[in-house]
């Protein structure tokens, strides 16, 4: 095969190859191989028609990625995500169908049926990246194993990917490709649910049967809240909120991870060494101990708010602020003084919500508290906090706590709405989903859903850019003439009848995908696949379809998707116990893809 290739797509074959291995050898971020490549084959020097040019790509072909209609809806949609992460509206699903389990079964059966069903309508991956905290923070209240839930929350967003066009951002790429290469009007919203709904069914059923054997309990290597900074802080059940009228057990109060609640005050009345069982009244002041990220939590807790009052006098709109950590020097003017008396509000525009003193309790209201040097205040404030008072003199050390803005928990139903918007319009074909998609996201800026500027940071550039890089290699592949020679060597080794060939894309697009990510694998196969459908005279659409399927069906691997990333850390993982639980999955899911496909895409 290789000697008869021409000169062009021997360069882009041996290019490729190269970055298939800097890929799975090399600690260097996929974004930069994949851009290097595109590169090198943007400036080889070839020889065409007795003339030397540079560049196997033009630059117009090489950078075509980039204006992909895929690539810009997944833009879209990570803004849309950061609508509803801002304001609470996934947390307000989650604790609705978490609840308290009675075993590891019960627990996963609660985590995935519901992460496939939200992942079918939202991103996977800015969803794990919503609930990985939430779903750790809940194994670690209810004593269970992070490990035996994490990969299973992975899992689950992947399979409930495949069951819409906008579960998973492969299949947006996929659809962007055939629009812009095949000039396709694309995929309905629900076209791909037909196998992938029942996909991900067998598959959930799949990991609740083999878990008990094929995933092993492991331990993360540090604990998140072994953290010496213990803080005191007061929270205040809203009047009307969904907290009212619900034990200390029903409103997840009671074991939350690093934290502790060790009173509450009613109207005077002090109830100490909190029952379980005690129903929660409006205006309740809850008096709790822990670590910085503990009160992070407490903040994004829908019916609760700060009880200190200083926080409500202060002029920018909550979800505007953020939380600092200040360490108060032996020099500060107000040392010796109560917070309340020394206005310390009024000098530096910053409300104390939480005062640590080498871990000791300070049982007094946070006005009332005299400060001493040495003492770190949480402190609720306005960004511009940290870079005004980093040299001052009055503070040893500020810092931001990371994701502490609070959650705009009044835009949450507004954020849901829209999203629900968003699968009406493509369902229907109002708009396509690009349009739809940055109308949504347009709205979701514009109503305050997420500011501008947390959108902007949403939108995960890394993705976008591994994606726009594999397009232009996959367009190298496809003008060298490399993407028919492939496909030639596939018809000589798999023969002409198109459901073997079938079988065999499937298991090449998810084996690639488990190697070099899910999204470059798909764009990489896309140009074979046509050429093979031509070269057999039978239609490309479901072979264009099995790469869909597969490559957003790459779960074997931790780098086959980000969502396997995300928890390999937190859920103290190795490489083998995603390729124990994954391959005999990847198994089934081919075997499925293969009997399924032809039935509802003729050849």
């Amino acid at each position: 095969m290789i000697n008869s290739l021409p000169m062009e797509a021997l360069i882009t074959l041996a290019v490729i190859v190269v970055v298939l291995y800097f890929l799975t050898r090399s600690n260097r971020a996929p974004d930069v191989i994949l851009w290097s490549g595109l590169a090198v084959l943007m400036m080889v020097p070839i020889r065409k028609d007795g003339i030397w040019e540079f560049g196997i790509l033009s630059a117009r072909d090489g950078l075509s990625g980039l204006a992909n209609e895929g690539v810009v809806t997944i833009a879209a949609m990570f803004a849309i995500a950061a609508g509803l992460k801002e304001t609470g509206a996934l947390r307000w699903l989650t604790h609705s169908f978490l609840g308290i389990p009675k075993s590891v079964s019960s627990a996963q059966n609660r985590i995935m049926w519901p992460t496939a069903a939200m992942s079918a309508f939202m991103n996977n991956t800015p969803l794990v990246a919503m609930l990985l905290p939430i779903i750790d923070d809940w194994s670690k209240q209810h004593r269970l194993s992070a490990s035996k839930l994490l990969m299973p929350l992975s899992f689950a967003s992947i399979l409930g990917g495949t069951c819409t066009l906008i579960g998973t951002s492969t299949n947006l790429v996929v659809n962007g490709w055939i629009i812009d290469e095949l000039d396709h009007a694309g995929l309905g919203m629900f076209e791909i649910s037909i196998i992938g709904v029942p996909v991900a069914i067998v598959g959930i059923i799949y990991i609740l049967i083999a878990q008990r054997w094929l995933l092993k309990e492991r331990k993360p290597a540090i604990s998140p809240n072994d953290d010496p900074r213990q803080y005191t802080v007061e929270m205040m059940v809203e009047e009307g909120g969904r907290l009212v009228g619900k034990t200390i057990q029903e409103a997840g109060l009671r074991g939350l991870p690093g934290l502790y609640l060790i009173e509450i005050d009613r109207a005077g009345d002090v109830l100490p060494a909190v029952s379980s069982n005690i129903s929660l009244m409006a205006e309740d002041r809850l008096v709790f101990a822990g670590v910085v990220e503990s009160v992070v939590d407490l903040q994004r807790i829908s019916g609760l708010r700060l009880a200190t009052e200083q926080v409500y006098k202060m002029n920018d709109p909550r979800n505007k602020r953020i939380l600092i950590e200040a360490v108060v020097s032996n020099t500060c003017p107000l040392i010796g003084k109560s917070i309340r008396d020394g206005h310390f509000r009024t000098i530096y525009n910053a409300a104390v919500i939480a005062v640590a003193r080498n871990g000791e309790r300070i049982n007094k209201k946070i006005g009332d508290i005299v400060l001493q040097p040495g003492d770190t205040l949480l402190l609720e404030t306005r960004h511009s906090f940290v870079e005004q008072q980093r040299n001052n003199r009055d503070f040893y050390l500020v810092s931001q706590v990371e994701g502490s803005s609070p959650l705009n928990h009044e835009k949450a139903g507004l954020a849901l709405g829209l999203l629900a918007i968003l699968v009406v319009i493509v369902s229907f074909g109002i708009m396509s989903m690009l349009q739809a998609a940055l109308l949504i996201a347009g709205i979701m800026v514009l109503s305050n859903c997420c500011s501008a500027s947390v959108a902007r940071r949403a939108i995960d550039m890394q993705t976008l850019l591994v994606i726009a890089a594999a397009i232009g290699l996959g367009k190298a592949m496809q003008l060298s003439g490399l993407a028919m020679s492939i496909g030639d060597f596939l018809l000589k080794v798999v023969g002409s009848d198109p459901t073997m060939m079938l079988l065999a894309v499937l298991t090449v697009t998810m084996l690639l995908g488990n190697l070099v990510t899910a999204k470059a694998g798909a764009v990489l196969m896309l140009p074979i696949v046509v050429a093979i459908a031509s070269e057999l005279g039978v239609s490309n659409m479901p072979f264009i379809i099995a790469v869909m399927f597969a490559s957003a069906t790459s779960l074997a691997t931790p780098i086959s998707y980000p969502t396997n990333l995300m928890v390999y850390g937190v859920g103290g993982y190795r490489f083998n116990d995603y390729l124990l639980l994954g391959v005999p999955l990847s198994m089934i899911i081919i075997a499925i893809g293969a009997l399924m496909i032809p039935v509802f895409w003729a050849f």
